[in-house]
C-alpha cells in the first residue's frame, strides 16, 4: 500500500480500483543517482522480459481508484494512467504494452520476476529493497482508518483511542504494519484482499479496517454502505508512505524506469494524473 493528495470531486473516483512506507535509502541509490545515457535506454538497448514490449504486473482483481473495471490496459485510474505514461516516456507505444497478472504478496518476493515492472501500489520499504529494486516514488499518502457510522469509534480524535479497537488489513500490506505499530490490545486481523476486510467490518467482525487513503475513500463511497473513515495518520516515522515501480533485484531496466519516473515527477505528469484519478483529503481529520 501511501503521496500528496490533491483535491478532486469524489465522484471522479467512481470511474476507476489495494494496499500499501518510507522513502529511499542507499540500496536504490545506485539507481538514483545517476542518470542513463539516451543511447541506454533506447528500447532496442533495453533488456526487456520479452523484445520490443514493455510487461508490467500487477494484482487481479486491480482495484478502483487505481484502476478501472479492473482492465488494467484501458489507461484509466491512477496508477493505469502512471503505467502508461511512464511506458511512453521510455519510448512505448501503448500498444507495446503487455500486462501480467501477479499477486500483491508475490511480486516483492525474492528471485526472477516475468515482468519489466510491477504497479500495486507497493510500499517502499527496506525489508523489501533486500529482495527487489524501486523507482524513485511515483505517489506517497497516508494511512486511513475505516469505521462503520454507528461505531464507538466513529467520532475518537486520536490514535491512543484505537488500542482498544480490533483493527484488520490485507496481508503483506503496509496497512497492516500501520496497525502494528499502534500497538492495539488485540493483534491485527489479517484479510486476503482488501474486499474481504470490507466484508469483515460490514459483518461486525472488526472495529475498523486500515487502508492507504484513495483505497479508504473509494471504500466509502462504493463498497461498504453506512462506513466512514474516521481519520488518517501518517506511519512509519511521521514520513509519507511512498510507492515505486517494483523491479526485479538489481535489474538493469532500473535506471531507465527510474529516469522515466523523475522526468514524469518534474514536469508535474504525476500531479496532474493525481488530480484527474484521485480524491482529496481535505475534509478527514488527522488522528496523532
Amino acid at each position: 500500500m501511501k503521496r500528496s493528495l490533491l483535491a478532486v470531486p469524489l465522484a471522479l473516483m467512481f470511474s476507476v480500483a489495494a494496499a500499501c512506507a518510507p522513502a529511499d535509502d542507499s540500496d536504490n541509490a545506485k539507481a538514483s543517482d545517476s542518470t542513463p545515457a539516451a543511447s541506454q535506454c533506447a528500447v532496442d538497448q533495453l533488456p526487456l522480459t520479452a523484445k520490443g514490449k514493455l510487461t508490467i504486473g500487477t494484482d487481479d482483481p486491480a482495484f478502483e481508484p487505481w484502476f478501472s473495471d479492473n482492465d488494467p490496459s484501458n489507461a484509466k485510474g491512477f496508477e493505469s494512467a502512471v503505467a502508461y505514461a511512464v511506458a511512453e516516456q521510455m519510448g512505448f507505444a501503448k500498444d507495446d504494452v503487455v500486462w501480467t497478472k501477479v499477486p500483491f504478496n508475490t511480486a516483492y518476493q525474492p528471485g526472477k520476476k516475468g515482468f519489466d515492472f510491477d504497479i500495486n501500489q507497493v510500499s517502499i520499504t527496506e525489508d523489501r529493497k533486500k529482495a527487489v529494486d524501486f523507482s524513485k516514488p511515483y505517489y506517497s499518502a497516508n494511512q486511513a482508518i475505516i469505521v462503520m457510522d454507528d461505531s464507538k469509534f466513529a467520532d475518537v480524535d486520536s490514535l491512543d483511542d484505537f488500542k482498544a479497537a480490533s483493527l484488520g488489513a490485507q496481508i503483506g500490506t503496509t496497512s497492516l504494519k500501520a496497525i502494528e505499530s499502534l500497538a492495539t490490545q488485540d493483534a491485527p486481523l489479517v484479510y486476503d484482499d482488501t474486499t474481504k476486510a470490507a466484508l469483515a467490518l460490514t459483518n461486525g467482525q472488526v472495529d475498523g479496517i486500515v487502508a492507504d487513503l484513495p483505497t479508504a475513500f473509494y471504500l466509502v463511497a462504493a463498497e461498504i454502505e453506512g462506513a466512514k473513515i474516521a481519520g488518517q495518520f501518517e506511519y512509519a516515522g511521521d514520513e509519507p508512505e511512498e510507492f515505486g515501480l517494483l523491479l526485479q533485484k538489481d535489474s538493469e531496466l532500473t535506471p531507465c524506469v527510474d529516469a522515466a519516473v523523475t522526468a514524469l515527477t518534474e514536469d508535474g505528469t504525476f500531479a496532474d494524473l493525481e488530480q484527474k484519478w484521485l480524491s482529496s483529503s481535505q475534509d478527514v481529520p488527522v488522528l496523532k
